[in-house]
């Protein structure tokens, strides 16, 4: 499982190189002016500039930030800095802010490419940062990454049980995993009708992990999260260009797992069951069908209008599943919709939840830690849209709704838990541009929001 280099952030902080954030009007002393203005440097957001101190060594450097100082862009700095070790020159908390990002942009996948050596930067832990804590939140958004990041072929269901089995056995928690037809004895019938067209050594599975489940004095927390490890769209098949990234449809799996592992870490006071679904969406002569009529294990029929809304049918066994914990909270992670993206871009997850106080604490961590997110309504009216005269409800909402994520939000909402509040991250779980900081491939998001959220809410006493 992936792990940060434990060294870039360090105690030790002498010789460190300052750096400096200076935005269009940030005060500069008059040699540093002139310098600047014979570099073309004007402090505009990732702006980069090395000042010398004529020794042939580096005397500062200034970080561009634009208009508004955005403590998360100091996740360019591992790719820009030259080698050596820096403070960062800001405001205690922004400082502290800084210094996750720069560890978050520390990230690189270089499992199948040799990438330059970067781990000669190195930054010096600003005071009173909890520079354990920092390192768990980092290391948890490159599990999740580094799972979307890895192609199918090597992330299947199997690798996704084993990270699982792994997370599980450094907190001591308990893990079940139901694999194949014995879904159909547990009662996992939507889970298995996704993933039985798959070959059998990536047959589908439901894992689930339990921590502190016998501490009954304890409000339970359920994360749920979509493992669909790649996604052809079934025999509603996708086009080339909609296939090409599907290995990142289990992205709501990494995200749900690595959020556990931060949980129990942190030692949060509560009990937490993980639960994921992981398949494949494939093509075979056993595929699920369009037109078919699946069952689900809350019992209501489901009919197939497109094999390609698939996530929706897995999370519907396993919200189910969550449910019968009688959770306090539930939090759902999947790369859900296309429609998502339609509405608010690949930046900017949305938020779905009917409970007023949840949806204020989630988006308040988010703005807290630089993990935004955007609440999108439950809007009653297009739940006509799911109805169909067939079954139960359909999977693919009828086109005059037109609100895909939306529609989908609400097809959940039929399966989520009784008991307690219930959020749903329609996450997309990608950086389609690349930039310093942010490569192109894998990205963590609402996460770092969820686990803030969850340490407010639940604060050790």
């Amino acid at each position: 499982m992936s792990v940060l280099h434990p060294d870039l952030l360090t105690t030790e902080a002498e010789g460190a190189i300052p750096v400096r954030f200076v935005g269009p009007d940030g005060p500069i002393d008059a040699a540093m002016r002139g310098w600047a203005e014979a570099n073309g440097f004007k402090g505009k957001t990732g702006q980069i500039l090395v000042a010398p101190d004529g020794q042939c060594g580096i005397a500062t450097v200034l970080f561009g930030v634009g208009d508004r100082f955005d403590p998360m862009s100091a996740r360019a700095l591992p790719a820009k800095l030259p080698p050596g070790l820096y403070r960062l020159e800001a405001g205690p908390e922004e400082a502290r802010k800084a210094a996750l990002a720069f560890l978050l942009g520390a990230y690189v996948f270089d499992r199948y490419k040799a990438r330059p050596e970067r781990d000669g930067v190195r930054m010096v832990a600003p005071e009173g940062l909890d520079i354990e804590a920092t390192q768990r939140i980092a290391s948890a958004c490159a599990l999740a990454r580094e799972m979307v990041d890895t192609p199918a072929a090597d992330m299947g269901p199997l690798q996704i049980e084993t990270i699982a089995r792994e997370i599980a056995s450094a907190s001591g928690a308990a893990i079940t995993v139901v694999t194949g037809d014995a879904l159909l004895e547990e009662n996992y019938p939507a889970v298995h009708a996704v993933g039985r067209a798959a070959a059998p050594h990536r047959a589908p599975r439901v894992i689930e992990i339990g921590w502190n489940l016998d501490r009954t004095d304890l409000p339970l927390v359920a994360l749920v999260g979509k493992g669909v490890v790649f996604d052809s769209g079934g025999l509603n098949i996708k086009g080339g260009a909609g296939m090409r990234n599907m290995k990142k449809d289990m992205g709501g799996s990494a995200h749900a797992l690595a959020l556990g592992r931060l949980v129990m870490q942190a030692e949060l006071p509560v009990r937490l069951v993980v639960l994921v679904a992981a398949v494949e969406n494939a093509i075979s002569a056993d595929a699920f069908r369009p037109g078919d009529v699946l069952n689900s294990r809350k019992g209501l029929n489901i009919e197939i209008g497109n094999t390609d809304a698939e996530g929706r049918l897995i999370l519907a066994d396993i919200l189910t599943r969550a449910g019968e914990h009688a959770p306090d909270l539930t939090l759902d992670f999947a790369t859900l919709t296309g429609a998502a993206r339609v509405a608010l871009g690949p930046e900017l997850p949305p938020l779905y939840t009917d409970d007023d106080a949840l949806a204020a604490d989630i988006l308040e961590a988010g703005r807290a830690v630089g993990d935004p997110l955007w609440r999108m309504p439950l809007w009653p009216g297009y739940r006509a849209a799911l109805e169909t005269e067939m079954a139960d409800l359909r999977n693919d909402s009828a086109a005059w709704a037109q609100a895909g994520s939306v529609t989908a939000a609400l097809f959940l909402q039929k399966f989520a838990p009784a008991t307690g509040a219930w959020a749903h991250m329609d996450i997309f779980a990608w950086n389609p541009r690349a930039r310093p900081g942010w490569p192109e491939g894998g990205e963590a998001q609402a996460m770092r929001a969820c686990f803030e959220m969850l340490s407010r809410r639940f604060a050790a006493t």
